[in-house]
């Protein structure tokens, strides 16, 4: 019997069009295996919807859109016999670049049809869950930034960087580990289950979707002449090698800071005051 396959497609992740994909599903996939069906979001959430609804009706559902995307999509079926499949389209596509999904959009449609499968860790934070990375600080204050732009992309990502990092202050967290307290004063705090942010920059190049754990990548304030090299070697997997970068991990991990900001939610930022981290 063929598997069900359910393509959800994000038209606006990464600012790339994708009015090809569906031809490119025909072409690549192998449909004596699969019975393809193919949608496109039209809202917020409505990838979500779509997913849910899929639970019991679909054995695959392939986000095909950026981490934002398979977030919303992974969530909606995390728990259950339904399987996530992705196909990158986004500006960093952290997730998929981690588990070596190709970027070429034909050959990562061409991987389906080896159905290989394999269990990953999720982590939940502030009732949310999150596959890849979610963050709190300059990483939610930007990703805040970057939602409001007309533009998407990785560009306009880093133009939005460049733009508010000299503004941005520090805070004090209190961060509980597995019982354990510390208090950091840090530029931002990185929850990392993949080792990467996206566009191949490891924070914390040791992490695996499969060890159990959460990696609480502290990243100190660092000065701005430093910020080149910071992206240099986070491409070449040393940023934990430096001074600015601390990195603990744990499965049970609770934040409260001293000033309210952007909420570490990994999509539909929000503010809140306190914040707390469980592994999955």
């Amino acid at each position: 019997m063929k598997r069900k396959v359910l393509f959800i497609i994000n038209p606006v992740s990464g600012g790339k069009k994708k009015d090809k994909v569906p031809e490119l599903v025909q072409q690549n996939l192998d449909v004596s295996l699969f019975e393809p069906t193919i949608v496109f979001t039209n809202n917020a959430m409505h990838a979500s919807e779509l997913a849910l609804e899929a639970v019991g009706q679909y054995d695959y559902v392939v986000a095909v859109g950026g981490d934002g995307t398979v977030n919303e999509i992974a969530s909606s079926i995390v728990g259950t016999d339904t399987a996530l499949g992705i196909i990158p389209f986004g500006s960093g596509n952290g997730l998929a670049r981690f588990l070596g999904i190709p970027m070429d959009t034909r050959e990562a449609i061409k991987t389906l049809n080896k159905e290989k499968v394999e269990l990953i860790d999720s982590g939940k934070l502030n009732g949310q869950y999150f596959f890849n990375m979610a963050g709190m600080g300059f990483d939610a204050h930007i990703s805040e930034v970057f939602s409001h732009e007309k533009r998407r992309g990785f560009v306009t990502y880093i133009k939005s960087t460049f733009r508010e990092i000299n503004n941005y202050k520090p805070q004090t967290y209190h961060i509980e580990i597995d019982g354990k307290l510390y208090e950091r004063e840090a530029f931002m705090l990185s929850f990392a289950n993949s080792s990467q942010y996206g566009n191949n920059a490891h924070i914390s190049p040791h992490a695996s979707v499969q060890d159990g754990l959460i990696d609480v990548c502290i990243i100190k304030q660092f000065p701005i002449w430093r910020l080149i090299e910071m992206g240099i070697r986070m491409l070449r997997k040393t940023a934990d090698k430096t001074g600015y970068v601390e990195i603990i991990r744990g499965k049970h991990i609770k934040i409260t800071r001293d000033r309210s900001g952007p909420s570490p939610r990994p999509s539909s930022w929000r503010r809140r005051r306190h914040a707390g981290c469980r592994h999955c």
